[in-house]
């Protein structure tokens, strides 16, 4: 079994060099402006998968993830020397798209807001649909606890 540490140690190591090898060694015009987010490797350190973003539309993604599968070999023996492992770990690469996530979310929340707002508004303009006060104070159940003692009947607090 691997260590976990070490798993995340390689794991680290994997994203800085794709991220550095990305950024010195690969002269692909199709190669966009990529960030490599993060990077991920099985226990058995023989898969990895390699997360990164790509600023601009979905031709801009489309022309880097073709460019990345062009120099996978490239960066798969580049990383499997550095790692010194004794099989180099397989990459894959998987474009990040929390930004689409994140923008998708401050969306929602902005309409949960509005509706909150609205939902406030009309909870100030709101009226009592019978009397302001539905229950029976005290005093009214004295004035009504007098009237049973004279019929004779037990008042409530009789009862007790």
């Amino acid at each position: 079994m691997t260590d976990p540490a070490k798993v995340r140690r390689h794991a680290e190591r994997i994203r800085e060099l794709v991220a550095s090898v990305v950024r010195s060694q690969i002269k692909d015009p199709r190669l966009g402006m990529i960030t490599i987010t993060d990077a991920r490797i099985t226990a058995d350190l023989r898969d990895a998968t390699v997360f990164y973003t790509v600023l601009g539309d979905a031709a801009a993604q489309a022309s880097t993830a073709a460019a990345l599968e062009s120099a996978k070999g490239m960066l798969r023996s580049t990383v499997g020397k550095a790692l010194g492992l004794r099989h180099s770990p397989t990459l894959t690469f998987v474009l990040d798209d929390v930004q689409d996530q994140v923008k998708h979310i401050d969306d929602l929340l902005a309409a949960a807001r509005q509706s909150d707002a609205e939902v406030q508004r009309l909870a100030a303009q709101a009226k009592y649909a019978g009397e302001a006060q539905p229950y029976r104070l005290d005093e009214d159940e004295d004035a009504e606890g007098d009237r049973n003692d004279d019929e004779g009947t037990p008042s409530a607090t009789d009862r007790r």
